[in-house]
């Protein structure tokens, strides 16, 4: 029997709208009471469960999230949908075990979609499970061989398995298409025919593939890209506004901080071998890392921005900070990461490994000034190049890089707050060239290690072994699964006349960082 409602339809909707505005305030415990409240008024409301676990997700509290998604289940376990929607959800949330589980419940159902095979064969390939994942992409092209996810997936299959060619043939009548329905994956496609024409050296024929997808995406991007330019504008206010006594003053006011914490953060721009340097050191047992989880900024500085100073410049916030803010920044900080990494860090090294806090350095070591902080360099024109090319989700960051204009942009206000910040702060700083680790692994992972006070432990030079036995998150969770290569040194030369416009405002990070 359906449980029955014991709230109007109007009282649900204002609870709902009382629990995002609680959301918003970040006022969690009240977000999750009210809506607790609201499913046990509506108990056959499967929807408020799943808005419910991914919040729990988005917290990490992870139990939390899998007991509102099971329920959610339970009470449509006919529907499919509701476990795709789940695993949706852990998706999100960097939950890829969960999501797992999740979408192989959802395809053992009669009235499963192909395309929810194909979501679950690319979560097999993340998982390098890739013979199963060919298996579910030929189930889906079975019962719908015009699937375009399907078609899309195999393709990249295919690249992978080194079978360039074929995948070509693939993709072409795919990108022919002009359907609405058909739009999102024909932009991936359109990246992953980039990626097929640049690893047969047709490089001109790539550009114009990533170029084309980069035109399908821009009209929806114009709203995120006004929204990174300003905070373009707020980095190079803040940068003008750091001062080294603002910073020596932060540091001497440590001893009221409470006990040290064993941390350090690994940042450096997007593409600047940071997820090969993490996996290096994630393979030494003294150490737990954390990646590219928005921990930092949703728990450590977010909360230290009170009222008026929501739009404060950086300096601004931290130097209005009391110590007793920046005392529970630090513990909610820690709890966190041991929730999102569902474990006890102990008297292990954490290493948040976190590309978007390079900019926000002034702002770990406010709150962390024990902390190490160590930054991966990589030739500018490569890692603005390899951005250019990445397929992501559009969003207010990865819209900075529909044109190589606007991604060099991007690099040169993070990178010239790294320039302006890393002299000024006392906290031990060590940049490491991707190109050097590439060059001489065992060197340089012996060097960072001194920097961080480790030992010396040789697993960390078969990182690639330790990759493959774990998840990585990153977009480069391929990569760092294999032996460590100079495939993608030098790359920009394959490109340069593209970049050409651009080479005057990257000079001087090319100078700077010894690229010259």
């Amino acid at each position: 029997m359906k449980p029955l409602r014991l709230t109007s339809d109007g009282a649900l909707r204002r609870m709902c709208q009382s629990a995002v505005d609680s959301w918003h305030r970040r006022d969690y415990h009240e977000y999750f009471a009210i809506m607790e409240r609201a499913s046990r008024l509506d108990p056959a409301n499967y929807r408020l469960l799943i808005d419910l676990g991914a919040a729990y997700g988005a917290r990490y509290d992870y139990a939390g999230a899998e007991r509102c998604f099971d329920k959610a289940a339970r009470l449509a376990p006919h529907d499919p949908n509701v476990l795709v929607m789940a695993g949706a959800h852990c998706r999100a949330f960097n939950r890829y075990e969960m999501a797992r589980q999740y979408f192989e419940r959802a395809i053992a159902q009669p009235k499963a979609e192909p395309a929810t095979f194909v979501k679950l064969a690319e979560l097999y390939e993340r998982f390098r499970l890739l013979d199963e994942a060919s298996g579910l992409v030929d189930q889906a092209l079975h019962s719908d061989p015009d699937c375009v996810l399907a078609i899309l997936v195999r393709a990249r299959l295919d690249r992978l398995s080194g079978r360039a060619e074929e995948a070509e043939k693939r993709l072409r009548p795919l990108l022919q298409l002009s359907d609405s329905d058909s739009w999102s994956t024909r932009v991936r496609g359109w990246y992953e025919l980039g990626a097929v024409l640049d690893a047969q050296g047709r490089y001109d024929e790539a550009m114009a593939a990533f170029l084309e997808a980069k035109t399908m995406i821009l009209p929806n991007g114009a709203q995120y890209l006004a929204a990174e330019k300003s905070v373009h504008t707020w980095l190079a206010k803040s940068q003008e506004a750091l001062r080294a006594e603002t910073l020596n003053g932060w540091f001497e006011a440590r001893a009221g901080l409470g006990a040290p914490r064993r941390l350090a953060l690994l940042a450096g721009h997007p593409r600047s071998g940071t997820t090969l340097l993490e996996q290096v050191l994630d393979s030494h047992p003294g150490v737990m890392s954390v990646e590219e989880s928005n921990i930092f900024m949703s728990d450590g500085y977010l909360p230290l921005r009170g009222p008026g100073l929501e739009t404060a410049l950086m300096s601004v916030v931290l130097d209005a900070a009391s110590t007793d803010g920046l005392r529970t920044s630090r513990d909610n900080y820690w709890r966190c990461v041991e929730m999102f990494n569902r474990g006890a860090i102990g008297d292990r090294l954490l290493i948040d490994k976190n590309p978007s806090l390079t900019s926000m350095a002034p702002a770990f070591a406010r709150i962390f000034p024990e902390a190490k902080l160590l930054v991966a360099l990589r030739d500018p024109r490569d890692v603005c190049l390899s951005c250019f090319m990445q397929p992501l989700p559009l969003g207010q960051v990865s819209a900075i890089f529909l044109s190589l204009e606007t991604t060099v942009q991007e690099y040169a206000a993070v990178m010239g707050m790294w320039k302006a910040a890393a002299p000024l702060l006392r906290n031990p700083v060590m940049e490491v060239r991707y190109e050097d680790i590439v060059d001489d692994l065992e060197g340089n992972a012996r060097r960072v290690l001194q920097f961080l006070d480790m030992t010396w432990d040789s697993r960390v030079l078969r990182f690639d072994e330790h990759a493959r036995q774990k998840l990585v998150r990153s977009p480069t969770y391929a990569a760092v699964a294999k032996p460590v290569s100079k495939g993608a040194v030098g790359r920009w030369r394959n490109y340069q006349k593209h970049l050409e416009p651009w080479m005057e405002t990257l000079a001087p990070f090319i100078k700077s960082f010894g690229y010259d």
